[in-house]
Formats: structure tokens, C-alpha cells, sequence
């Protein structure tokens, strides 16, 4: 059990960054609440990427914002808006990219929830234009991991811990941001 601390959420209907960068965000009506509700194989209720067949293993992100400050300090601007970067689960003290391909459980006090940590959640070229110019190519490689939801519960702002459930990653690098399911032997 690793603590950590929730420091924000990013729940929107829908997408903000689409089109050209240069025209700026849509106006969406997103939230930054105090606590969500996860649901297994559905997502976080009220996001754009529940219940979407094409999401189902990609329906929450996590982003530790470490990565975005390091991103700010190597850019030489002053510290991004986490929520900028449009992660449903920003976290402080877990070392995010190391999820993928594994299963974990956050605990905020409400119980474990389960999630399967699959492929990177990839920065967009739209990173240049709501973060600083240059932040698309600095966050490759640590924006995030993209993860499926196995079990239902409340998440909420403030101390938490993580469990990693499955004991191991995949082994198989061809298998990389993939989910990592057991094999069970018959």
C-alpha cells in the first residue's frame, strides 16, 4: 500500500479540445468535483469516455502532476493548471506510468477501486496552445495512463492509497500499454 493524495478531477461531458488549436477550446460545461463515481466497465459517470464501447479499457485517466510541474520547470514557464491537461484522476506521490499494464486500487476512504492500467494517455498537439509551447513533445512519456474500470465506488479529493492487485506486470514488451489480464491455467 503506497499512500498519495488526490488532487483533482476532470469530469466533461464532452470534448473541449477538438479542431484547431489556434481557434481555441470549446466552451464544455466541465467539472472539477470534490468526488466522483466510478462504475466497473462504464467509467467515471458523467465523463465523455463512459460507457463507450471504444473506451471501455481507456475510460479513466490518471496523471500524476509531478509530470506537469517537471514539464513547467523544463519549459521555464510558471506552473500549469492541472486540469488543463484534461485527466480525469490527477494525483500527487504516484508514480503513474508505472501502471501500465498492471491492476491497482485507489482508496480515498469509501473503499478500493479497481482499475486496469493500460496503454499511455498520449499529450496532444492542443497541449502546445492551453499548457506552453513545447509541453506536447515534453509530456510524451509521462501524460498519464489510460485505465479501465474493474470495480464500482466513490473516489474523493484529498489522502488516499494505492494497492497494486495483480502482483506483475506483463513481461511481454509487445504487449506494452495493453492491459494486463491473468491467465488462468485449465
Amino acid at each position: 500500500m503506497v499512500p498519495l493524495e488526490i488532487v483533482g478531477f476532470v469530469v466533461s461531458p464532452a470534448h473541449a479540445y477538438e479542431g484547431r488549436p489556434s481557434d481555441g477550446p470549446r466552451p464544455v460545461a466541465t467539472e472539477q468535483p470534490d468526488a466522483v463515481e466510478v462504475r466497473a466497465g462504464h467509467g467515471v459517470v458523467g465523463d465523455r469516455y463512459a460507457g463507450r464501447a471504444a473506451h471501455r479499457e481507456a475510460a479513466v485517466t490518471v496523471l500524476a502532476v509531478e509530470a506537469l510541474e517537471a514539464v513547467a520547470a523544463e519549459l521555464g514557464v510558471p506552473p500549469f493548471d492541472p486540469a488543463a491537461a484534461r485527466r480525469t484522476i490527477l494525483t500527487r506521490g504516484l508514480e503513474v506510468e508505472a501502471l501500465r499494464g498492471r491492476e491497482f486500487a485507489i482508496d480515498s476512504g469509501d473503499g478500493p477501486v479497481l482499475l486496469g492500467g493500460g496503454r499511455p494517455a498520449a499529450p496532444c498537439s492542443w497541449m502546445d496552445a492551453v499548457l506552453a509551447p513545447g509541453a506536447h513533445a515534453a509530456l510524451r512519456g509521462r501524460a498519464g495512463v489510460r485505465c479501465a474500470a474493474l470495480s464500482s465506488g466513490t473516489l474523493r479529493l484529498g489522502p488516499a492509497t494505492v494497492t497494486v492487485t495483480d502482483g506483475l506486470g506483463d513481461p511481454d514488451p509487445a504487449r506494452a500499454g495493453l492491459p494486463h489480464r491473468r491467465r488462468l491455467a485449465v
